[in-house]
């Protein structure tokens, strides 16, 4: 029966060849557009899995409440914690191990003590307990080794890199930062790329030093700890120590109260609060967008199937007539309809393959990921592939078939089916619905567009273009070469200026601490610092309104504020700053000299921090070059060759600082992206549904449009009679979509706290683009229509 049925249904989408090319292309096009999204979030979803213990695994993460009501989180803790914690929670917590991230020079010598390999690379301090909380996979060696100063473990990659075979890696060694030489003492499997913490080398915790290692007010994000909950235990048991934890070890008397949380494993990656080692974040809220977009694409294409099989029904409704007389029951002609629509979703599906294949390179580049369709490696896209198909079928058919095989087969056989049978009604509400959906994303698009204009145009109180950010190390004696560096960069043609910083103005790596203002009491909020000399403020075009710049000094003794520091401690006149004595970090106390401008000291997603701004040496990592934009090129050139010939031991690294910013807003560049592509995906199946409908319906009302020529209407006329109604639904969508369209973008604009002011314009444009489409679409095919030979359509009668 159903190899008959499958003949059937193969002759009748012949016979019907324009339809069938529309619905397969719709549908192709939609599904294409699914399995795209379904292989990314796939991808995503994939993090940080695979582990034997992950549902045990916790990151300890950190949170500071404000009494202005912010709060601040980190991923990372005081470096104390680990070592507390597992003295503290000791009743609870199987393993706990402290992880600390670093990066540096690596020099790699032969056989005979040549230099044969100098990289930068990154590292982790990493205690032994860390692989009884992962199972890595061990090539060679193992952990406890670890536990021994001097000794490392590489991944496959690296080993391979440093020693040409991982085979031959134990018991050679490298050169760090030009300071001590590891051993190899182990190999683990490459990590995958869809980690959170990508591991390459590995080195010793005792190795690692910092003055911070018993502070417990110091925080950095590279200060990572985990541990692994003992069987039998809930995270909530751990609540009541945690108490006991922050009473024991905070004061009550920080202006920020500190506290942590126990972070699951496989939250790290989509939780936007927190960051982690791999810089891989991936709101779950974007995933969910990309799933409604999904939906959207196929309802869209569905739709298309479903106007087209109903409003088709009437062309066939002899064919089933004389199906019913001669004993066909109505079940097996919805299993027949049924079986047409597979059909076409098993052709729709395989042109999809071949569509998804081809935008696949396309969609690695936007995301950066490596993702694959590869059915082999990963099985459950065929499985998803396979339920599309099924899902895709029955309801795009169902309906149609409920409608066809409900024919009285009387009128069926007379001829006598009106064309609005089967829910011209129905039809009307899903073309609503179908306009609905592409006007919600065509307002999108043009919200997010404009947003993301207004971030590129948008002030941010300093001048970012042209300025290199170049690296620098800040070792004892490398600091001692500073001045020499610069008076050569100096004298480069087409340099203008360079300051030695910690960061430049706008940057995600900021530093808070507490503070106090001509008092002895700190402030209830925190302060972002920013190291520089006497030439930040010049080079980067920042705008002083009181006072000066800092004085040339190697130490902090004097400190430059922003405006909105001042406002928050309510001094109303910047001069009034002038002279008053600040203490940073309980440490460095100076006078302020001078109030700048409000600068953008983050992305416009945040507010601008109270800021101040002192020299110290010791804490540059940068040195940033302001030069001429024609001859850059030739500029960076020559900062290379001198910054070599400073420090020829190290390995040179550096940044424009206009990409950097650019990269602050790499999601929303990628979802602006999607919108624009799956906005005219879904505009493109829409119309070409609207197209097949139209063509239908001009089919039907021949003989009437031929009557109404006869009887003196003009071709306008008659293209505005055929024209009226799809008006009518498309403006109908519009105030549907508008609603809907406002509650998203507003909810997406929340986002920033500089963002466009929403207006009526892109509803309206949203409108027009959708109206206009419209008409040309369907005029088209009604004009054709409307000068059809009028003997051609009355002669049959």
């Amino acid at each position: 029966m159903f190899k008959l049925n499958l003949k059937i249904a193969l002759r009748n989408l012949w016979k019907n060849k324009g339809y069938t090319l529309i619905n397969i292309l719709g549908l192709s096009i939609g599904m294409a557009s699914c399995i795209l999204i379904f292989i990314f979030i796939n991808y995503q979803m994939s993090y940080d899995k695979g582990y034997k213990n992950g549902n045990r695994i916790y990151r300890v993460v950190s949170e500071w409440k404000y009494t202005d009501g912010n709060d601040f989180h980190s991923q990372g803790v005081p470096r104390p914690l680990a070592a507390a914690m597992r003295n503290d929670f000791s009743q609870y917590l199987e393993k706990v191990s402290a992880i600390q991230g670093g990066g540096g020079i690596i020099k790699v010598n032969d056989a005979h003590g040549k230099e044969r390999l100098k990289t930068t690379a990154d590292v982790f301090y990493v205690e032994p307990d860390f692989f009884g909380i992962f199972d890595f996979k061990w090539l060679a060696g193992n952990a406890q080794a670890l536990k021994d100063p001097n000794t490392t473990v590489l991944s496959k990659k690296m080993a391979n890199r440093f020693f040409g075979n991982w085979q031959n890696a134990v018991g050679q060694s490298f050169n760090y930062q030009n300071d001590i030489n590891y051993k190899v003492v182990g190999v683990i499997d490459d990590v995958p790329e869809n980690n959170s913490i990508p591991l390459t080398i590995v080195l010793s915790y005792k190795n690692y030093k910092s003055k911070d290692l018993t502070n417990w007010s110091a925080v950095s994000s590279a200060s990572e700890c985990y541990v692994l909950l003992k069987k039998g235990f809930d995270v909530s048991s751990l609540d009541a120590p945690l108490s006991k934890f922050l009473t024991k070890y905070y004061t009550e008397k920080a202006p920020g109260k500190e506290s942590h949380n126990f972070q699951p494993l496989n939250q790290i990656h989509y939780d936007e609060r927190y960051g982690n080692f791999a810089g891989s974040i991936m709101p779950m809220k974007e995933l969910y967008g990309l799933m409604v977009i999904g939906a959207f694409l196929m309802l869209t294409a569905c739709i298309n199937f479903i106007n087209l099989a109903t409003a088709q029904s009437v062309s066939r409704s002899k064919e089933i007539g004389v199906r019913k007389v001669m004993g066909s029951m109505r079940k097996q002609l919805i299993a027949q309809f049924l079986t047409e629509t597979f059909a076409i979703s098993v052709l729709a599906l395989l042109i999809a393959c071949v569509l998804t294949e081809a935008a696949l390179p396309s969609m690695q580049n936007l995301f950066g990921a490596k993702i694959s369709f590869s059915m082999l490696q990963n099985p459950v896209i065929l499985v998803f592939m396979a339920v599309l198909t099924v899902v895709v079928a029955c309801l795009s058919g169902f309906y149609p078939a409920l409608v066809m095989s409900g024919f009285s087969p009387a009128l069926a056989i007379k001829n006598k089916i009106k064309a609005n049978t089967g829910g011209l009604g129905l039809r009307k509400v899903l073309v609503v619905v179908q306009f609905a959906i592409t006007v919600v994303l065509i307002i999108g698009t043009l919200v997010i567009i404009k947003q993301m204009q207004y971030l590129r145009e948008r002030p941010i109180g300093f001048n970012p273009s042209a300025i290199a950010m170049v690296d620098v190390p800040n070792d004892s004696i490398s600091v001692q070469r500073y001045d020499a560096l610069k008076q050569r960069i100096m004298q480069i043609p087409g340099v203008k200026s360079a300051s030695f910083c910690s960061a430049a103005p706008s940057s995600l790596n900021n530093n808070g601490t507490s503070f106090s203002y001509n008092s002895s009491k700190d402030a209830d909020f925190d302060l972002n610092t920013k190291m520089a000399d006497e030439n930040y403020f010049n080079t980067f075009g920042l705008q002083m309104i009181a006072g000066r710049t800092l004085s040339k000094s190697d130490t902090i003794k004097e400190f430059v504020v922003n405006e909105t520091l001042l406002k928050k401690l309510n001094v109303l006149n910047p001069n009034d700053a002038i002279g008053k004595i600040m203490r940073v970090s309980r440490n460095f106390s100076g006078p302020i000299v001078g109030v700048v401008k409000d600068f953008n000291n983050n992305t416009l997603r945040d507010a601008i921090s109270p800021i101040a701004i002192m020299s110290h040496k010791k804490t540059y990592t940068a040195i940033a070059v302001k030069m001429d934009s024609k001859l850059m090129m030739q500029t960076m050139k020559d900062i290379e060759k001198t910054w070599n010939s400073v420090y020829p031991e190290y390995v040179y690294g550096s940044s424009f600082l206009d990409d950097v910013i650019n990269n602050y807003y790499q999601s929303e560049k990628i979802m602006g992206i999607l919108f624009k592509v799956f906005a005219g995906v879904i505009i493109f199946i829409s119309f070409i549904g609207l197209f097949g409908l139209i063509s239908f319906v001009a089919t039907q009302r021949t003989k009437e449009v031929a009557i109404r020529r006869v009887l003196g209407a003009s071709t306008f006329e008659l293209v505005k009679m055929l024209n009226g109604s799809f008006l009518l639904m498309v403006f109908i969508a519009n105030l549907v979509a508008w609603p809907l369209a406002y509650l998203f973008v507003s909810k997406w604009l929340n986002g920033f706290a500089y963002r466009v002011d929403l207006s009526i314009w892109p509803f309206v444009l949203a409108m027009c683009i959708s109206m206009f489409i419209t008409l040309i679409t369907v005029s088209i095919r009604s004009y054709k229509a409307a000068r059809a030979n009028t003997i051609d359509a009355l002669k049959y009668e």
